[in-house]
Order: structure tokens, then C-alpha cells, then sequence
């Protein structure tokens, strides 16, 4: 279905609309998806048969977290930015508590990772590929948690679709291409070339589109955490007991003894020990009210903050009446979101280790009240620097003399950004994929897995890809004194899945992949549909807006002061007056995503489903 409204500018100031409706006769943006209906439940993932595979746990009884966990299972077979070596980050409503819990399932840095280990290899942050960027799986424990935890279902059942995709499913062009591109990368790993590369010598190496791409390996290792579930519950363990005996295997079995084994071979620090030491966490989000409305989102080791320290700030303008993506509200958001950027890039890390971050300070209302004093409303301010929030805990700021310098620090590590080039939007937008999910029980799950994208390293004979999220660490305590790398720490990672709550009741789902891009798409998304009374399909596609002024997360770490992003609709004059305040404008066709999301529509009991129009993503809903 197509609307049939002409988009004809950014600057529309809306005039009215009814609290929480969702209605296609408000807002002038064409939509290329329908919106997704949905009465019992709804799943949305990355990939259509990954979304099926949702559907399909949903159809034979399961809830939203059963389903969440067979959806994310299947994008990590299909390699959906991701594989089953990654990393899972989950917030799930629990509709028996009436709360929102973190699933914490980041991988940490294994035995020997050390600044000094990377800088005697004449490295400034760890690699982006390969064994040496790989942090201890962590999608597998997260997925057998959530699962244990909180669904209703065996592991047997939530793996089966994503065991029938590792025995041979048809590869989309997505994927084969990617493998193609990056072959290069893939031939200096064995087992990553025997898995990827099935026509290794002819002129394409990598699977044809729609070629029935096998993954024994894979299977064989996904059969193993079935068999030890199935053999605990012949044995008279509980569901709960069984799954976590399949938890035990991948972690302290032969599967995690064959992962150590062949990363080491492969020149990777991973051990048995860092294996068996390490464990998901089950967290308590971090949460700021806007306008009334909860909005959650995991703790500093994650980039999500960000999103609630933009949120403190702009809740102090009318945005309305700016008019939606008019110059004032671009230049008013991206100055905001470059706040809180600038603090995400020295304040965040992994709250198991010191020194302790300033989060009270930082999500402070405030804090946010004197950041905004700092905000210059003519030009953009390409030098803008994190604050002070410890005054706003009671403290004394014990990095006050290191901020004052961070800038010329930075200038050091000779870190220009080269422009909107090809390797460095690559970096910037690396990697993920999101899954929402819920059901007329209650439950609501959002997730941002990722980590083991293609190119990458296999570990052994598992079929299990290593991740590559230890190239978001720093080496220099200059830099950011609390995400330096170190053995048993978590990175200080983009992955930033949403939810919120009004009056006490889930009112929004939504996630996005593409790195240092998540939260200020996703803070876009959530101001369509609060400020300017979006559908969420319409939010989800509706043209956005990117800033390129933070320190990109991965690989070189570059930023570019100024750089904007627009979309390519954004009328002339507009044009004409942020390059005016000094931003470096560049186009792109499509800058809405991908983003999914679920909106809670409680008038009518039923559920509204958004999926943008940037990628594959997709979703399925009865």
C-alpha cells in the first residue's frame, strides 16, 4: 500500500493532532511499506526469513521472547550484521513486574588484551578485523538466558528454523556480495575461507545470490547445545536447568574448548578460562522521562545514554514549532546530540571497572540545562567539548586539566576524517541488526545484536564467527580514561536498542543497526512520532538527518567537525542556510534507517509495526 501524499518540504510546522493516534490523514510523507497490524503479536528483523522464523515460534504458542531468541538465532545464521560469536543486547518489559530489565551479553577482552599488547604491535586501537578484535562470545549466553529466563519454549524449538537455515537456505545478494567484496580479508582465516568461499579459484569465490548456502559446522554446534538440553531433561532437569546445561557447553564444554583452540591458532588471545569466566548480566536501564514518557536504554558500556542526555536538552524548546527538519530544528538537534557525543567519547565504559562513570551527573536535568547554555545558535561549533557533570553529583571533576587539552590530544593522533569516503562511512555505519518483538501477553523485547560480520574470522570447526568489537576500545587513558582496553572489560560499544513507556504502559519498541548512527536516528524517530504525531511506519521512513562530528567507534576513530548529512529532498534554501552556518553538507537518497519498531496502540488494543525502507528488514504480525 502506498499513501498517496506529495512531501513537498522539511519545514511543515504540523498544527494538530490527537494524543497517541496513529492516523495516515495527519502528516505529509509517502511511506513505501505499509504498516504492520497486529493483534497477538508481532516480530520485525532484519531479514524476511529471519522475521518468518519468529512467526513460525509465535504460530505453535511461543511469546515475544521465544521468538525474539528464534530471530535473532536466524540473523546470526544468515550473518545479519552478525554471527554466533557476537554480542546481544536486549531491554525486555516483563508484563508480570511492570518493569524494563537489560540483558547484558557483550563479550569482554580476553587474557592478554592489553594497551601495551597492542601498542608493542605498533597499533593505535586494536585491529577491526580478524582473531586479535574478537571479545568472548556473547549472542549465545544472551540468547540462552533470555530464553531461560524468561520464555516459555525449549531451546530445541526456538533453534530449529535457525538449524534448518545451517543446513541450506538460498543466500541473498546482500550477503553474497559482501562475502565477494571482502574475500580478500576472508582467505587470511582457513576456516573462514572453507565456509565462505565454496568456489574458491574461480572468478566469483563466493556464493551466487540465491545459491543454497551450507553451514555444517554450524549445525553440528547448534546440535550439540540441542542434544545437551534434550539429554538434562531425560535426566529430570527443569526447562529452566536444561538450557542452561547447553549454556554450560558452549561456555565450559568441548564447543567452548574448540573455540579457544582454533582463535589461538588463528594468532587470537581467547582461553578456555575467558570462556568459562565470563557471564551475561541481567541490568538494571538507565532511564530519563521526556514530556511524560519513560524512555530506557542500557548502561554506559553501551553508546545509549547519548539519546537520554539529547533527549534532557531538547526537552527544554518547542520543537514543533520549529517545524520539522526546518534549518533551526536540524541546527537545534545536532548541536544537542554533539553534546552529549562529545561526553559519550570521554565519560562511557564498562561500570565493572574503575575509575566510575559520572551518570548521575550526566543524566541530570540539570546538567542538561547548563549544556545548552553552551549551544551557539548562529554557526555550528565544530570544537564542542564534553562538560562538567560532577558538580551535579557533588563532586570535584578529576579530569578537569585532561579536558581542557583533549582537543590538541586528539589533533595529535593526526585523526582527520577524509570526507564522506567510502572506508569511512564503512566504519561508521559498521555491522548489527535489530529484532522487535511482542505479544498480547505483554511481553516486549528489543535487541541490537551484533558483532562477527562478514568479513569474519571462524573460530575453528564451530561455524561460530568471532566478533570484532574490541576495535572500540582506546589505548590511551588521554582519550577516554574509562574505556582503555583491558583483560575481563567490556567495550564501550554503539549498540542501543529503545524502549518507552507511557503511564506506566510500553508505548514504543525500537532499535536500528549502523554504529555511531543508532542513537541519533533513533532520537529522530522517537521526535516524529512524540513532537510531530508520525505514524510509525511514516516516522520510520521519514527523512532524517546525520551528524559526522563525534569520534567514530570504529576503526581509525575519525570524526569530521561540521559534517552533516541530509537527505537529498532537503529543499534549497535550507540547504543555503546550514551551509551558511558552517556545516560541510553531504546527500544521501535514503537516510531514514533501517529502522523497526513497534508502537502500542491501547485505545484499540493492538499493535502497530514500523519498518523502514532502508534495507531488508522486515516483519510479520497476526
Amino acid at each position: 500500500m502506498k499513501i498517496n501524499f506529495l512531501f513537498k518540504s522539511f519545514a511543515l510546522t504540523v498544527i494538530s493532532f490527537a494524543a497517541n493516534s496513529q492516523s495516515f490523514n495527519n502528516f505529509p510523507v509517502t511511506t513505501q511499506k505499509p504498516p504492520l497490524h497486529a493483534k497477538h503479536w508481532i516480530g520485525i528483523t532484519g531479514k524476511p526469513m529471519a522475521a518468518t522464523a519468529g512467526a513460525m515460534i509465535f504460530s505453535k504458542g511461543g511469546n515475544a521472547i521465544d521468538a525474539s531468541c528464534a530471530m535473532l538465532a536466524a540473523t546470526c545464521t544468515m550473518w545479519d550484521v552478525l554471527s554466533w560469536g557476537g554480542e546481544t543486547q536486549a531491554l525486555i518489559y516483563n508484563p508480570k513486574t511492570k518493569k524494563v530489565i537489560a540483558i547484558n551479553a557483550m563479550g569482554v577482552a580476553p587474557t592478554g588484551a592489553t594497551a601495551a599488547f597492542f601498542k608493542n604491535k605498533g597499533m593505535k586501537y586494536p585491529p577491526e578485523y580478524g582473531p586479535l578484535a574478537a571479545t568472548t562470545p556473547g549472542t549465545a549466553g544472551g540468547l540462552m538466558t533470555m530464553l531461560a529466563e524468561y520464555g516459555s519454549m525449549s531451546l530445541k524449538e526456538v533453534l530449529a528454523p535457525a538449524m534448518q537455515l545451517a543446513e541450506g537456505y538460498p543466500i541473498e545478494a546482500q550477503t553474497a556480495n559482501a562475502i565477494e567484496r571482502d574475500k580478500g580479508e576472508i582467505k587470511k582465516w582457513p576456516y573462514s575461507t572453507k565456509i565462505f568461499l565454496p568456489h574458491l579459484g574461480s572468478k566469483r569465490e563466493a556464493p551466487d545470490a540465491g545459491e543454497i548456502f551450507v553451514q555444517k559446522d554450524l549445525l553440528a554446534t547448534l546440535q550439540k547445545l540441542v542434544d545437551t538440553e534434550q539429554e538434562a531433561l531425560k535426566k529430570g532437569k527443569n526447562r529452566k536447568e536444561a538450557i542452561y546445561a547447553a549454556y554450560d557447553r558452549f561456555y565450559k564444554g568441548d564447543i567452548a574448548k574448540e573455540i579457544a583452540r582454533g582463535t589461538q591458532e588463528q594468532g587470537g588471545l581467547i582461553t578456555e578460562q575467558d570462556m568459562a569466566n565470563w557471564k551475561v548480566k541481567i541490568e538494571e536501564p538507565l532511564m530519563t522521562s521526556y514530556r511524560g514518557i519513560d524512555v530506557y536504554k542500557m548502561q554506559q558500556w553501551t553508546q545509549g545514554p547519548v539519546l537520554l542526555q539529547t533527549l534532557n536538552m531538547l526537552e527544554n524548546f518547542d520543537l514543533k514549532s520549529m517545524g520539522y527538519n526546518s534549518s533551526r530544528y536540524v541546527h537545534t538537534l545536532y548541536q544537542a546530540m554533539n553534546l552529549a557525543f562529545a561526553d559519550r567519547d570521554f565519560y562511557y565504559g564498562d561500570p565493572a571497572f574503575a575509575p566510575e562513570e559520572p551518570m548521575k551527573g550526566l543524566l541530570s536535568k540539570e546538567y542538561a540545562k547548563e549544556r545548552i547554555k553552551q549551544i551557539n545558535w548562529e554557526t555550528n561549533d565544530a570544537k564542542a567539548l564534553q562538560g562538567d557533570p560532577y558538580p551535579f553529583e557533588g563532586k570535584k571533576n578529576p579530569y578537569a586539566d585532561q579536558i581542557r587539552s583533549w582537543g590538541n590530544f586528539h589533533a595529535s593522533l593526526n585523526r582527520n576524517a577524509n570526507g564522506l569516503n567510502e572506508k569511512y562511512m564503512e566504519e561508521f555505519t559498521a555491522g548489527t541488526t535489530s529484532v522487535e518483538a511482542a505479544d498480547e501477553e505483554g511481553w516486549v523485547v528489543s535487541i541490537t545484536p551484533s558483532g562477527g560480520w562478514v568479513p569474519a574470522c571462524i573460530a575453528g570447526n564451530t561455524g561460530v564467527g568471532l566478533s570484532q568489537r574490541m576495535q572500540s576500545f582506546v589505548l590511551d587513558p588521554k582519550e577516554n580514561p574509562f574505556n582503555v582496553v583491558e583483560p575481563g572489560k567490556r567495550p564501550r560499544v554503539t549498540l542501543t536498542p529503545s524502549l518507552a513507556l507511557k503511564d506506566g504502559k510500553p508505548f514504543l519498541s525500537f532499535a536500528k543497526q549502523a554504529g555511531d548512527e543508532q542513537d541519533q536516528l533513533l532520537l529522530q524517530f522517537f521526535l516524529n512520532v512524540v513532537e510531530f504525531g508520525m505514524t510509525v511506519q511514516e516516522a520510520t521512513e521519514a527523512p532524517s538527518f546525520k551528524t559526522l562530528q563525534m569520534y567514530a567507534s570504529f576503526g581509525a576513530h575519525e570524526k569530521e567537525p561540521g559534517g552533516l548529512i541530509l537527505n537529498q529532498a532537503m529543499p534549497d534554501w535550507s540547504r543555503k542556510e546550514l551551509s551558511r552556518m558552517g556545516y560541510k553538507l553531504y546527500y544521501q537518497p535514503r537516510t531514514s534507517g533501517p529502522i523497526n519498531a513497534i508502537y502500542f496502540d491501547w485505545q484499540h488494543k493492538s499493535f502497530w509495526g514500523g519498518s523502514s525502507n532502508h534495507g531488508e528488514d522486515y516483519g510479520i504480525g497476526w
